[in-house]
């Protein structure tokens, strides 16, 4: 006797939407799912009173004969209905995404020690930056390297070279893994919504040169960092995670530089999860994470 395949699982989807808040939006998404054969595995929804703007994911499986293009294809009606701004995918797609990195390599050897353990569903197509301390780093996990050095008068020829990758490679996602370069507005508006930046959270209090030997001298209990996108307004950008640890007074800064990587990691990995799983949806200067 052939021994029976078992059945290959329903493909799965994610539906995000934001649009004005009124009455029937949840009806009308659930319905149209129903009705195209589709069955909901988790919802989340939240209507901001502030804003007056309705936000939902859906995570949903569907017959097998039902294709991506189809589902956004028929769900367009219902859209324009609600005037959404929506986006279907694939939940099993892994996103593409571009590291970039200066001299501080933790936050880099974070995330490409979590995506090689797939702790993280992204696939990193490409390391950049304007130094190659880390080139081995990368070629130990596969990953192609890019140095594109960066001064006052190449800025301009950098950022485009940027975009180059970014368009060559299919990137819907660029991390500033501690890459110390300020991004320009003109670059912030072409990459809005898809570039996230990682900062200690003693911003602004502590700017400029060893800001964790600042916050030690002021003798603080709570050192953060939070990831963020970035915007044309310098780490002002709508905040997508942030993490904090408690510091006694026995904490030299040293210390506290350790503790500060650790937190760094944690937030940032959290931000390129959520927003790879398609979490997060902005919401004027905020963002709301459906984690």
């Amino acid at each position: 006797m052939t021994e029976q395949q078992p059945p290959q699982p329903d493909p799965q989807y994610v539906l995000t939407l934001s649009c004005p808040d009124k009455q029937g939006i949840v009806h009308a998404v659930s319905s149209y799912l129903f009705m195209t054969g589709c069955n909901i595995v988790d919802s989340q929804q939240f209507g901001d009173r502030d804003t007056g703007l309705f936000f939902m994911r859906v995570h949903f499986s569907a017959e097998s004969a039902v294709t991506v293009d189809k589902l956004r294809a028929s769900f367009a009606a219902v859209a324009e209905a609600y005037h959404m701004d929506w986006r279907i995918h694939p939940s099993d797609e892994r996103m593409r995404v571009v590291l970039m990195v200066s001299k501080f390599g933790h936050c880099l050897n974070d995330l490409l020690f979590r995506t090689s353990i797939g702790a993280l569903p992204v696939e990193i197509a490409a390391v950049v930056s304007n130094h190659t301390d880390f080139q081995e780093l990368a070629g130990s996990y596969g990953v192609p390297f890019h140095h594109v050095p960066v001064t006052r008068d190449t800025k301009a020829e950098a950022e485009a070279r940027l975009l180059e990758i970014v368009r060559a490679e299919g990137v819907e996602l660029v991390v500033l893994a501690r890459y110390m370069q300020v991004i320009s507005d003109g670059l912030c508006r072409e990459l809005s919504g898809r570039i996230i930046n990682i900062h200690h959270s003693f911003l602004p209090s502590f700017k400029g040169a060893k800001p964790y030997h600042q916050a030690h001298a002021r003798g603080v209990k709570l050192i953060g960092a939070t990831a963020h996108y970035v915007t044309a307004d310098l780490d002002e950008g709508p905040i997508i995670e942030q993490e904090v640890e408690r510091v006694g007074h026995e904490v030299t800064p040293e210390q506290l530089v350790a503790i500060g990587r650790d937190v760094e990691c944690q937030a940032l990995a959290r931000a390129v999860k959520w927003h790879s799983e398609h979490r997060v949806l902005l919401n004027g200067r905020r963002t709301v994470v459906f984690a």
